[in-house]
This record gives structure tokens, sequence and C-alpha cells, in this order.
């Protein structure tokens, strides 16, 4: 998992690159400044993910299957109100706005950068749903607490990069 971090690391730091290269070089609109809004609700929820998940790894690891089941629940659930959250803002901005990928090097960027990101989400959250599903079924146990918290590695790393996102996007892009 680290060696897959790790890789993951590079690859979004070029992404990050790539943004802040070029952030103001569009020469059409629309501009981060007049489209974009801060997406606070939706990072609160992500970013609080991280606590469940660390609840529901510590609970499973002092055997509390049924605490583990719920902390695992509410990270899956938080997970999915921003995946949902960042599927409206696109959804606002092609449609109100006309960003889109071809739009302009801002619409290329962003896409590429959030998208990215919501790609890991979405795969954090098949790995988080697999294990609920194998919880629910009464297969997680107390020895497989190691397990649950390497895959929670893989979530607090794709938390930390959505602060990465946020201040280049949301803060120093505009």
């Amino acid at each position: 998992m680290l060696c897959l971090i790790a890789a993951e690391t590079g690859i979004f730091s070029i992404f990050v690159v790539a943004y802040l290269f070029y952030v103001g070089k569009s020469a059409t609109g629309p501009l981060p400044a007049g489209v974009l809004e801060l997406p606070i609700f939706i990072s609160i929820c992500l970013l609080s993910s991280s606590l469940t998940i660390h609840w529901a790894v510590k609970a499973l690891a002092r055997g509390k299957v049924a605490a583990f089941r719920v902390w695992w629940f509410a990270t899956v659930a938080l997970g999915l109100i921003f995946l949902i959250g960042t599927a409206r803002e696109w959804h606002r901005l092609i449609y109100e706005h006309g960003l889109t990928v071809s739009t302009n090097l801002f619409g290329t960027t962003y896409y590429s950068l959030v998208g990215l990101h919501a790609f890991h989400v979405t795969a954090g959250l098949v790995a988080l749903s697999i294990v609920m599903t194998f919880a629910l079924l009464g297969k997680v146990k107390q020895e497989h607490a190691e397990r649950t918290e390497v895959l929670s590695w893989y979530w607090h790393f794709v938390d930390a990069v959505w602060i990465v996102v946020f201040t280049v996007v949301y803060i120093v892009g505009v």
C-alpha cells in the first residue's frame, strides 16, 4: 500500500504542477474566479471520513465489530456525499457555465485534476463497500483489523490529496 501511495503521490504531483502552470493562461472564459464556488460542505464530509475510518479501525482492533460497521458505513456515506457534490459541481459548471474539458486550458486542467481525485475516491469507495459487504455478512472480525488499517491508509491519502487539490484549485488558482 505504501508503494501505491508513493506512486500515486507522484502522479498527483504532476497533475498539480500542470494545473498551476496553466492557471491564468486561458485565452477565453470561463475562468476559475467566475465559475468556481468553494466546496466547503463536501470537503468537510470527505475530511471527516478520515476520522470515521480511524474510529472504525480502532473499534475493530478492540473487537467491537458492531461499532466497526457503523463507523465504516459512515465513512462510505461521507465519501458518497463528496462524490455526489463533485458531480453536482460538474453539472453546474457544464450546463450553467459551458465549462468542459475542451473549453479552454482551465477546463482541461480542472477536470483532469479534480477528476483524477474523484476517480481515486470512487476506487476507495469500491474497496470500502466490499469490506462493508463482508462486515454485514459477518465475515469481518477482530483479526482483520490490520487489513482494514492498510486500506484506511489509502483513504487517508485520498483525503490528504483533497487538501492539496482544494488549496490549489479553489484558493491559489482563483
